[in-house]
């Protein structure tokens, strides 16, 4: 296992609350921690950007098969540090400035939606705010019992941010989204699935061995094939039966040409597991 640590991130005015974003590779998995447990894993305007850093070389590094995106201790992630001075929602009277400010911050949601390699979140306590958007952000969501989401904006004077407002509508519908968003009231983990939040609902004391085992499913896997199955299933939700088919169609045949499909065919006829190289 090779564990990179994110540098360290802005410390409170006052005492030493630290936090940091954690990187650890095995396996063809690459798991990111968000760090900062005194906070519940609240992120600094530093931590989003080493997030958005290490989804952009997860991207690049052919070793990496899967990102796998959790947080320390009891909870996955409150959003943005308020308290940092460094968060998304420093109170400011200049536009620009602000602007800027969550541009910069929300580079680490586009990192992320568009990674090549499949995502998985493993939730457990709070995911809030940004934290939540993060969470719902990746192709797949496990959560705990002790998952909770809320879109808590609104209670904070804010509005979604980190792809919310992309994000609810197509996972729960419009009207659901427009309650979710106006309300900021707290889903607990049940209801998170019922309404099309998270694909499953798991005992807190499994969380982790069931997100990494499907993480490692993932990575058997022909890459070039998740690759592409990713691209058009996100392209797919927001073009026409037409888009979606010329995109299918041009992703099959690339997928047509690749070693992999030689190897899933020899495999399926000799019954073993195939043994995909990318290629």
């Amino acid at each position: 296992m090779m564990i990179v640590a994110g540098p360290s991130c802005l410390a409170e005015a006052k005492g030493a609350a630290v936090g940091e974003v954690l990187l650890e590779r095995e396996g063809g998995v690459a798991k990111v921690t968000i760090s900062s447990p005194s906070t519940k894993n609240a992120m600094t305007a530093e931590m989003f950007d080493e997030f958005a850093r290490i989804c952009r070389e997860v991207d690049g590094t052919p070793d990496d098969r899967v990102l796998l995106v959790t947080g320390a201790g009891g909870d996955f992630c409150s959003g943005a540090d308020l308290k940092s001075g460094g968060g998304e929602v420093a109170v400011s009277s200049q536009y620009h400035a602000a602007l800027a400010r969550m541009k910069k911050i929300h580079s680490g949601a586009l990192a992320l939606h568009w990674c090549s390699k499949p995502t998985i979140a493993a939730v457990r306590g709070v995911a809030v705010g940004a934290g939540a958007n993060l969470a719902l952000g990746c192709d797949i969501v496990y959560a705990s019992e002790t998952a909770r989401f809320s879109q808590i904006f609104v209670k904070r004077g804010l509005v979604l941010d980190y792809g919310g407002s992309y994000l609810l509508p197509r996972l729960v519908g419009v009207h659901k989204a427009f309650e979710l968003a106006l309300t900021g009231d707290m889903v607990d983990a049940p209801e998170a699935e019922r309404i099309g939040l998270v694909n499953k609902v798991v005992p807190d004391g499994v969380l982790d061995a069931d997100s990494s085992e499907l993480a490692l499913r993932i990575t058997k896997a022909p890459p070039i094939q998740t690759m592409l199955i990713k691209q058009n299933l996100r392209a797919g939700a927001a073009s026409s039966m037409e888009s979606a088919l010329e995109a299918e169609a041009h992703a099959q045949s690339v997928a047509m040409g690749t070693e992999d499909l030689i190897e899933a065919m020899a495999a399926w006829l000799q019954k073993r597991e195939p043994e995909f190289k990318g290629r």
